[in-house]
């Protein structure tokens, strides 16, 4: 099968070479190859560190690691909305069956995917037509978060804005995949909360009525219930599995951490961040807990890695490769700075209970300086060593 599907492309692929009728489709010719064979170009010159992977590789293995939070997510959208909704084939207040709850929450995360991948896809072919350069891959994952980050009840027309601001402003402005200094899904989730902000917070936005509508269902979330003074309703080992309201995809620390491990097995993601992002949020938070000042201080410090997006964050947005730390010592930093900053806005902005998404697109904005400073650091302390070895 193989054999004839490459036989088919390599029959075609004149057509769309320089010199072919359809030449100036060669960049989205050469994406859909590519996506489905490894390229056949080999270096001509100089030494080289040779792989079995490419960008389009690596960008699939986060796609599967973000797999077990999508059909955890998908599951939990039905289990959620069986709990408390009016018109529910089944007793309100009681759970429907395991396939009943997956099958619902496929069907109301599908179109959410679906209008992530057409309207970002639709935009990164547009420029790379446009541009004459090859099709950058990195709106793979991106189209996958992004809509694993909202409320299930987003409109479908408010998504497709969104992710249309974070492809064009959040990275093709600045030169496509590799160029942009801030994480796109992030962008968009911060182009949705600021725009649109009755859709994305408050207790009518995290369960889904029905199919089809973006009616919704009162379900507060646990940071949501925090910020208005009421102790979180659900146990601590219900939110590290999940069963509570939230954003689609996020609400599973057990379902992340999966995601988490082939990341670091596969060596796609920095386990340097990963961690110092949970000590800079541990520390924050038993800082807080010695403060004790109000109810939201003395919150167990363990509380803010279960809640939120404070697990998924960590593992698939601060991690990102483009826009973090490069340096070892700057990834420590950069980690430690987002969890502790992201402790930091919940706990001190009742008004913004979620401080993880501004947190990393902070730290997206002063990734370089960490780098230049630790890079500058370095050079002085070779220099002065060398002036050592000269006296």
């Amino acid at each position: 099968m193989f054999d004839n599907l490459r036989g088919l492309i390599d029959k075609i692929k004149p057509t769309f070479s320089e010199g072919g009728k359809a030449a100036w489709l060669g960049s989205t010719f050469e994406a859909f190859e590519t996506f489905l064979f490894t390229p056949n170009t080999t270096t001509a010159r100089g030494s080289h560190v040779r792989d079995g992977i490419d960008l389009k590789r690596a960008m699939i293995t986060v796609v599967v690691a973000l797999m077990p939070a999508l059909l955890f997510g998908m599951w939990n959208i039905g289990y959620q909305t069986s709990l408390r909704a009016e018109q529910w084939p089944f007793e309100l207040g009681t759970a429907a069956s395991f396939w009943y709850c997956l099958w619902f929450g496929f069907l109301r995360m599908l179109p959410l995917i679906v209008v992530s991948y057409v309207v970002g896809l639709a935009i990164e072919f547009a420029f790379a037509q446009i541009r004459h350069h090859q099709v950058n891959e990195g709106f793979l994952v991106t189209g996958m978060i992004i809509p694993m980050i909202v409320p299930v009840t987003t409109p479908l027309w408010q998504l497709a804005l969104a992710t249309a601001f974070a492809v064009v402003f959040g990275k093709e402005v600045f030169g496509g995949t590799g160029m942009n200094f801030l994480n796109p899904a992030l962008v968009a989730r911060a182009f949705l909360f600021f725009s649109y902000p009755t859709h994305m917070s408050g207790d009518q936005v995290w369960i889904a009525r029905d199919l089809w509508g973006s009616d919704a269902i009162a379900g507060a979330t646990p940071l949501g219930e925090i910020a208005t003074g009421i102790a979180p309703s659900a146990s601590a080992l219900d939110m590290f599995i999940g069963i509570i309201p939230g954003s689609t995809c996020e609400t599973s620390v057990i379902a992340i951490l999966l995601g988490a491990l082939l990341l670091l097995v596969s060596g796609i993601a920095s386990w340097r961040i990963m961690l110092s992002v949970v000590l800079g949020g541990g520390l924050m938070g038993m800082l807080f807990n010695a403060v004790g000042a109000n109810a939201y201080m003395q919150l167990p410090f363990y509380y803010h890695f279960l809640m939120g997006g404070f697990a998924f964050g960590a593992v698939f947005m601060a991690t990102d490769p483009v826009t973090a730390a490069q340096t070892n010592c700057g990834k420590w930093i950069y980690g430690f700075l987002i969890g502790a900053f992201a402790v930091l806005l919940r706990v001190l902005n009742p008004a913004y209970p979620e401080g993880m998404m501004l947190s990393i697109l902070l730290m997206n904005s002063f990734a370089p300086l960490i780098d230049h400073c630790v890079v500058a650091a370095n050079i002085r302390r070779r220099n002065n060593r060398k002036k050592e070895v000269k006296a």
